[in-house]
Protein backbone atom coordinates (compact mmCIF):
# COMPACT_ATOMS: atom_id res chain seq x y z
CA UNK A 1 0.00 0.00 0.00
CA UNK A 2 2.76 2.31 1.22
CA UNK A 3 4.58 1.69 -2.35
CA UNK A 4 1.42 2.82 -4.68
CA UNK A 5 1.28 5.99 -2.59
CA UNK A 6 4.94 6.75 -2.95
CA UNK A 7 4.74 6.04 -6.53
CA UNK A 8 1.38 8.59 -6.72
CA UNK A 9 3.91 11.01 -4.55
CA UNK A 10 6.59 10.85 -7.54
CA UNK A 11 4.38 11.02 -10.81
CA UNK A 12 2.22 14.20 -8.73
CA UNK A 13 6.12 16.01 -7.24
CA UNK A 14 7.35 15.83 -10.81
CA UNK A 15 4.08 17.16 -12.08
CA UNK A 16 3.88 20.31 -9.68
CA UNK A 17 8.10 20.59 -10.07
CA UNK A 18 7.26 20.29 -14.37
CA UNK A 19 4.70 22.96 -14.08
CA UNK A 20 6.65 25.69 -11.99
CA UNK A 21 9.10 25.91 -15.11
CA UNK A 22 7.52 28.34 -17.89
CA UNK A 23 10.58 28.61 -19.68
CA UNK A 24 11.46 25.16 -19.68
CA UNK A 25 8.33 23.72 -20.52
CA UNK A 26 6.11 26.39 -22.85
CA UNK A 27 3.15 23.89 -22.83
CA UNK A 28 3.38 22.85 -19.17
CA UNK A 29 3.38 26.79 -18.37
CA UNK A 30 0.38 27.66 -20.20
CA UNK A 31 -1.44 24.19 -18.71
CA UNK A 32 -0.14 25.92 -14.84
CA UNK A 33 -1.41 29.61 -15.89
CA UNK A 34 -4.96 28.16 -16.93
CA UNK A 35 -5.28 26.35 -14.11
CA UNK A 36 -4.06 29.07 -12.04
CA UNK A 37 -1.05 27.88 -10.76
CA UNK A 38 1.29 30.82 -12.26
CA UNK A 39 2.80 31.98 -8.88
CA UNK A 40 4.61 28.43 -9.37
CA UNK A 41 7.09 29.96 -11.93
CA UNK A 42 8.15 32.29 -8.68
CA UNK A 43 9.90 28.75 -7.16
CA UNK A 44 11.34 27.95 -10.87
CA UNK A 45 15.20 27.21 -10.14
CA UNK A 46 14.11 25.25 -6.66
CA UNK A 47 11.73 23.05 -8.64
CA UNK A 48 13.46 22.08 -11.72
CA UNK A 49 17.15 21.78 -9.80
CA UNK A 50 15.70 19.81 -6.81
CA UNK A 51 12.79 18.96 -6.83
CA UNK A 52 11.84 17.31 -10.17
CA UNK A 53 15.03 14.83 -10.06
CA UNK A 54 14.21 14.31 -5.86
CA UNK A 55 10.62 13.03 -7.30
CA UNK A 56 11.70 11.21 -10.35
CA UNK A 57 14.22 9.36 -8.82
CA UNK A 58 11.53 8.50 -6.23
CA UNK A 59 9.59 7.34 -8.89
CA UNK A 60 11.79 5.07 -10.46
CA UNK A 61 13.21 3.74 -6.69
CA UNK A 62 9.40 2.73 -6.12
CA UNK A 63 8.70 1.17 -9.51
CA UNK A 64 11.94 -0.80 -9.42
CA UNK A 65 11.11 -2.13 -6.13
CA UNK A 66 7.77 -2.90 -6.79
CA UNK A 67 8.91 -5.08 -10.25
CA UNK A 68 11.40 -6.83 -7.87
CA UNK A 69 8.29 -7.80 -5.67
CA UNK A 70 6.18 -8.43 -8.12
CA UNK A 71 8.57 -10.18 -11.09
CA UNK A 72 6.23 -8.87 -13.40
CA UNK A 73 8.76 -8.07 -16.90
CA UNK A 74 6.40 -6.06 -18.91
CA UNK A 75 4.90 -4.23 -16.18
CA UNK A 76 8.01 -3.37 -14.50
CA UNK A 77 9.81 -2.07 -17.86
CA UNK A 78 6.68 0.01 -18.55
CA UNK A 79 7.12 1.64 -15.33
CA UNK A 80 10.25 3.37 -15.11
CA UNK A 81 10.03 4.04 -18.45
CA UNK A 82 8.80 7.43 -17.63
CA UNK A 83 11.30 8.75 -14.49
CA UNK A 84 14.42 7.08 -16.82
CA UNK A 85 12.89 9.21 -19.50
CA UNK A 86 12.90 12.31 -16.85
CA UNK A 87 15.79 11.73 -15.60
CA UNK A 88 17.72 11.41 -19.27
CA UNK A 89 16.07 14.44 -20.48
CA UNK A 90 17.46 16.10 -17.08
CA UNK A 91 20.97 15.46 -17.16
CA UNK A 92 22.38 13.71 -20.42
CA UNK A 93 20.16 15.48 -23.00
CA UNK A 94 19.06 18.62 -21.93
CA UNK A 95 20.72 20.27 -24.90
CA UNK A 96 19.11 18.10 -27.42
CA UNK A 97 15.91 20.19 -28.85
CA UNK A 98 13.71 16.35 -29.20
CA UNK A 99 14.55 16.27 -24.97
CA UNK A 100 11.46 18.29 -24.06
CA UNK A 101 9.50 15.84 -26.11
CA UNK A 102 10.88 13.18 -24.41
CA UNK A 103 10.62 15.16 -21.03
CA UNK A 104 6.74 15.30 -22.02
CA UNK A 105 6.58 12.02 -23.17
CA UNK A 106 7.90 10.53 -19.69
CA UNK A 107 5.39 13.15 -17.48
CA UNK A 108 2.46 11.45 -19.41
CA UNK A 109 3.42 7.95 -19.15
CA UNK A 110 4.03 8.76 -15.38
CA UNK A 111 0.48 9.62 -15.10
CA UNK A 112 -0.58 6.82 -17.49
CA UNK A 113 0.97 4.17 -15.50
CA UNK A 114 -0.13 5.87 -12.25
CA UNK A 115 -3.97 5.40 -13.42
CA UNK A 116 -3.46 1.57 -14.60
CA UNK A 117 -1.84 0.22 -11.21
CA UNK A 118 -4.79 1.91 -9.83
CA UNK A 119 -7.23 0.60 -12.50
CA UNK A 120 -5.14 -2.90 -12.71
CA UNK A 121 -3.20 -3.25 -10.53
CA UNK A 122 -0.41 -6.41 -11.07
CA UNK A 123 -1.57 -9.60 -9.12
CA UNK A 124 0.76 -11.43 -7.12
CA UNK A 125 2.24 -14.56 -8.14
CA UNK A 126 0.57 -17.71 -7.73
CA UNK A 127 2.97 -20.94 -7.03
CA UNK A 128 1.29 -23.82 -8.38
CA UNK A 129 3.45 -26.77 -6.60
Amino acid sequence: MINKILDKVGSGGVWLAALSCTTCFPALGSLASALGLGFLSHFEGIAVNTLLPLFAALALLVNLYNWYQHKHLVRGILSVLGPVAILLTLYPLWQYDWSTYLFYFGITWMVFMSVLDIVKPVKEPVCMA
